[in-house]
């Protein structure tokens, strides 16, 4: 019996695989596709997902062929800003950008090579998952493979295959509908210049247009230009009221679209395809030993760009949570703390994209101007804010609940010589102390002398601002409780389900 099956293997299921490879789990990967999809669906990730890269040793890998870009800006019907979540000249508490876009071929492609270098990952591609049966601690997984029927047994499966989730379906779990579906036509395309933009006002100073995503909330025709790797860009545009979705991507209506913004620089439409934009999130992420992740569990509307970011913050959430449990013998019972986690996290995300959607849908003037205002009003009591606010800590589950900042992400400081603190520290667990006079150690947890770090004293003033002497952080980056370091290990041995020993 393996470890875990992995079913899907898009960006979610891969990196699955590689924290679970890594992690010394033994996987099974089962793609019902033979080759990658050739064209890019995703486009956009932020700083937490390349973080999580590097815990998945697989960010030289990917690093080159990311577009650090500088947020999202939104137009309203004027042609003038009202909302700026920029990035330009503000500081990076994490260690990257806060954007970066992307090509999926090409990221599919990286995290697949790296399963070599970790452990006991096998793909199978042109494996189509067709049942399973859960028995006990066990999930017989059954599958066609090459014009015969296999099957496997695992401990666990993780579910990535996707919105129509075959493995949804068979566990019969239903789909909380959040009340936005909106038609769009997504366009990619390769250009050979810089995109054309209307006249607008009120752009901020140092901001610049083809390093943003631009959100225009036109009551014309809403639409959204995204930057992208190289020469390749996207469009968005919302289908009217009446539009068929079959003439519109017909090549004449999508060269019309594109054509408005590029004017005189050479482009090809590489792809058009029409959405319909949702907001869904399932009922149970977990049946048994099986575990639904990204599309499967959760339908984002793409406004601010969160819909895979998503996923990979779910299987980084279940990877940390199952190793612990073969390695080191946590408590079974840890992985109900999955959806407690995860739901209410991407239910906060859904809900501000929701909310953005349907401002950047109306297509009444009257009310489209109305709404300008007011989204300036709100904007300008909110100087300063960028996407990686939106991100909501982490509010009930494996965390020490009622300690300072319990939930949130931790930082990730650049240090003297260029690197990050996790190239200097590592990852899984680490116990952060403000000095080397803290008591508190325990096996299989790292401590870390703040006034140590060559970090320009970040970490000591993260504690010193939450008048705490150390901080515990979990394996995915989420701060798991402030305080005590000794009350911490305890607090941490007492959820796992093991005894505190301490580290030698």
């Amino acid at each position: 019996m393996i470890d875990v099956v992995i079913i899907g293997c898009g960006p979610v299921g891969a990196l699955a695989a590689n924290l679970l490879g890594r992690a010394g789990l033994s996987v099974v990967v089962l793609e019902k596709e033979r080759e990658h999809y050739p064209l890019p669906r995703a486009v956009h990730l932020d700083h937490e997902m390349m973080r999580l890269f590097q815990s998945a040793g697989v960010i030289e890998r990917v690093e080159a062929d990311m577009v650090a870009t500088d947020g999202h800006l939104h137009i309203g019907a004027d042609h003038g800003v009202i909302r700026y979540m920029g990035t330009v000249g503000k500081p990076k508490p994490f260690g990257w950008s806060n954007d970066y876009f992307f090509y999926q071929p090409e990221l599919e492609a990286h995290l697949r090579a790296a399963f070599a270098d970790h452990g006991a990952i096998d793909l199978k591609l042109g494996a189509a998952f067709t049942s399973l049966v859960q028995d006990g601690d066990r999930v017989q997984v059954a599958y066609d493979h090459k014009g015969a029927s296999h099957s496997v047994t695992a401990r666990w499966v993780i579910a990535c295959d996707g919105s129509r989730s075959p493995v949804r379906k068979a566990l019969g779990v239903s789909l909380d509908d959040l009340q936005f579906e909106e038609p769009w036509l997504v366009v990619d395309a390769e250009v050979e210049g810089p995109v054309s933009f209307p006249a607008l006002t009120g752009v901020p100073a140092g901001a610049d247009l083809q390093r943003l995503s631009v959100m225009m909330c036109d009551p014309v025709r809403p639409a959204t230009v995204v930057p992208g790797r190289g020469n390749h860009r996207r469009w968005e545009f919302m289908l009217l009221p009446g539009e068929d979705d079959a003439v519109m991507m017909q090549p004449d209506n999508v060269a019309a679209l594109v054509g408005a913004w590029m004017k005189d620089v050479p482009h090809k439409i590489v792809r058009a395809a029409t959405y319909r934009f949702h907001g869904l999130v399932a009922e149970q992420w977990q049946v048994g030993n099986v575990f639904l992740a990204g599309d499967a569990a959760h339908q984002t509307p793409p406004f601010f760009g969160q819909g895979m970011c998503h996923g990979l913050r779910d299987v980084a959430n279940l990877a940390w949570k199952m190793a612990a449990i073969v390695k080191d013998g946590a408590d079974v019972g840890i992985l109900g703390t999955y959806q407690p986690e995860r739901d209410p996290h991407v239910r906060g995300v859904i809900g501000a994209a929701v909310a953005a959607g349907r401002y950047i849908c109306e297509l009444d003037p009257p009310k489209a101007a109305a709404r300008d205002m007011a989204i300036r009003a709100q904007a300008a009591q909110k100087q300063g804010e960028t996407a990686a606010d939106l991100i909501p800590a982490i509010g009930a589950g494996f965390i020490a609940s009622g300690t300072a900042s319990a939930g949130e992400r931790f930082i990730q400081p650049l240090l003297a010589d260029g690197r990050k603190l996790d190239d200097l520290v590592g990852d899984g667990w680490r116990l952060f102390v403000h000095s080397a006079s803290v008591e508190g150690s325990a096996s299989g947890v790292s401590r870390i002398v703040g006034a140590d770090l060559p970090d320009n004293g970040a970490v000591s003033d993260w504690l010193a601002a939450r008048s705490a002497e150390a901080v515990l952080v979990r394996p995915d980056h989420y701060v798991f409780g402030t305080g005590k370091a000794a009350e911490l290990l305890e607090a941490r041995a007492f959820l796992l389900g093991v005894a505190l020993e301490t580290a030698a």
